[in-house]
């Protein structure tokens, strides 16, 4: 499937439209509550959750922590094109206080710490809002993320359903422009907005392109790497062992 295989993403976003509208159904859920960052991820995951449920059953969070002003007005011009009803809802005093309560001497990797409070942070807003009006969590994890670990475990990891867990980056990218969102949103720079300046690649230390070429063909769906990507064969299946745990449902005691 190349970039620009627009009958292929028309047929991926029924099938998960049509599970999407099956799983609220059968779970007995109201809608749908989704993380608004502004990314490409989230705004794909509202938009089909839109044409699964109508977009009086979809509500937006956009949950700032010392974030980049314009992380929030992109995730607000998403919602604004999806006609959905969201709210703002700052938790930069939230973060604060954690920091406050921690023993923080205790911190080995400081950039890390504080991103995985960030995330867990709205992890928690997040299921309080579902739990409020009997909604469900959609997450925004997709397949390139998920193979190498690269979420918070209980942070952006947690969600009561994975639209996109099963689609490469690029893919997400293809069926942003398929439905509807300006080219600002699908071509947008990754990045969870952890602190100033973050992008998701220069953190991975491997652009998606090349990510995705690696993982395709471990995946069986290519035939061949790129030279680019051969280099990056070692780092990316280092990253996907060290990072295992995260894929698994926690280990249980069997008496």
């Amino acid at each position: 499937m190349s970039y620009l295989d627009f009958n292929d993403i028309y047929k991926q976003i029924d099938g998960i439209v049509n599970w999407m509208e099956d799983y609220i159904e059968n779970s007995g859920g109201g809608g749908y509550v989704i993380g608004l960052s502004g990314g490409v991820d989230s705004s794909v995951v509202a938009a089909l959750a839109v044409r699964a449920l109508g977009k009086d059953n979809v509500h937006g969070l956009i949950m700032p922590i010392e974030s980049d002003e314009a992380d929030k007005e992109d995730a607000i011009l998403v919602a604004n094109t999806l006609g959905i009803k969201y709210d703002v809802v700052d938790l930069t005093d939230a973060f604060h206080g954690m920091m406050n309560a921690y023993p923080y001497s205790m911190v080995k990797d400081e950039l890390v710490f504080l991103a995985n409070i960030k995330a867990r942070l709205r992890m928690a807003m997040l299921y309080g809002y579902a739990g409020e009006w009997n909604y469900l969590v959609a997450g925004t994890g997709n397949r390139s993320e998920d193979l190498i670990g690269y979420f918070t475990k209980y942070g952006d990891g947690a969600a009561d359903i994975l639209p996109i867990g099963e689609f490469y980056k690029w893919e997400i990218r293809g069926m942003a422009k398929v439905l509807g969102l300006s080219d600002k949103i699908a071509d947008r720079v990754s990045t969870a907005g952890l602190w100033k300046g973050q992008t998701d690649e220069e953190e991975l230390g491997i652009t998606y392109k090349v990510l995705d070429n690696i993982l395709m063909f471990y995946d069986g769906k290519i035939d061949s790497l790129s030279d680019e990507a051969k280099d990056k064969v070692d780092y990316v299946k280092g990253l996907i062992v060290k990072n295992k745990h995260k894929r698994k449902y926690p280990p249980m005691y069997k008496r």
